[in-house]
């Protein structure tokens, strides 16, 4: 099971026992030892949460045989950094696509597990997530991630101009506070609305969502203003996913990518802290209570 989740093929794996052990295991065999997994991450996904401050969400795409076809399905992932500054992957859905639908059943279900205590959401500009963040986290603070919003200026910039307008969003989105960031806002838009004009469109209408992480304490905003983190989660997904390619069933596919990431979630939490905590709750309490009603979801 151990060799499966760390992304060796059932195939090898039959070979590498065969060799070990002088018995040989079949396919099928090594497949209904891994469903001895089930229970485990069954109950990992559905344990109990409590209060995450910040909370991170991406998703994926998988392959998937339903039905005698294959069908390409998402995969929604969320990170949670807790009171204490750890984090912890708080959950996981195979859902048919990345849609309001989906996404609006993976929060519940988070919710419904006590998923409580949210202040900052941090996403993707998905249409569908966004009108679930609103559902289901009204009055929570949504940070736009800055490294795929930089990624659509760019796409809407014309080639000569990719790089000189790209170090300039990334003053706007470095700067020290909101007050500076408007004001390159306002220098960038003046200097490249007749040159660039549908770059400058995507600019003006994200920089509030994109740089909401400005109103937190500053040790906080570098590991808040991306999804970097669940995407680099992500990729140890993807580099067991090669292996298998297409999933045979749903099961499966859940199987090996909740084990995974339990096994992910056990390092972390006997690992470094992701974050001091502690500034950032003496901060918050030190805020006025209207304070957390300004730039948030709905």
């Amino acid at each position: 099971m151990e060799m499966v989740v760390n992304g060796v093929s059932t195939r090898k794996v039959a070979r590498v026992t065969e060799e070990l052990c002088g018995t040989g295991f079949s396919k099928s065999t090594v497949s209904d030892l891994c469903k001895r997994l089930d229970p485990i991450v069954a109950a990992w996904s559905n344990r109990p949460l409590g209060e995450f401050p910040f909370v991170l969400v991406d998703a994926l795409y998988l392959k998937v045989r339903e039905d005698s076809r294959v069908r390409s399905r998402g995969v929604m992932i969320a990170i949670g950094v807790n009171t204490n500054g750890h984090r912890e992957i708080l959950g996981l859905l195979l859902g048919d696509t990345e849609s309001e639908a989906s996404w609006s059943e993976f929060f519940g279900d988070l919710k419904k597990r006590g998923l409580r205590g949210v202040d900052l959401v941090v996403s993707d500009d998905h249409s569908g997530l966004i009108r679930a963040l609103r559902q289901h986290f009204q009055g929570v603070t949504w940070q736009r991630c800055q490294t795929h919003f930089t990624r659509n200026i760019l796409d809407a910039t014309p080639k000569v101009l990719k790089d000189e307008i790209h170090n300039q969003v990334r003053s706007v989105l470095n700067a020290p506070d909101e007050k500076t960031a408007r004001f390159l806002l306002q220098q960038t838009l003046t200097e490249y609305e007749n040159k660039a004009p549908k770059a400058m469109a995507v600019l003006d209408a994200g920089f509030d969502d994109a740089t909401a992480v400005l109103a937190l304490p500053e040790k906080y905003r570098k590991r808040l203003r991306t999804t970097n983190s669940v995407e680099r989660l992500n990729e140890e997904v993807r580099r067991r996913e090669r292996v298998i390619r297409i999933f045979p069933n749903r099961e499966s596919a859940l199987r090996l990518i909740g084990a995974l990431l339990m096994e992910l979630d056990e390092k972390w939490a006997s690992g470094k802290k992701y974050l001091d905590m502690q500034e950032y709750l003496d901060w918050r309490n030190s805020q006025p209570k209207t304070f957390f009603k300004v730039t948030r979801i709905g």
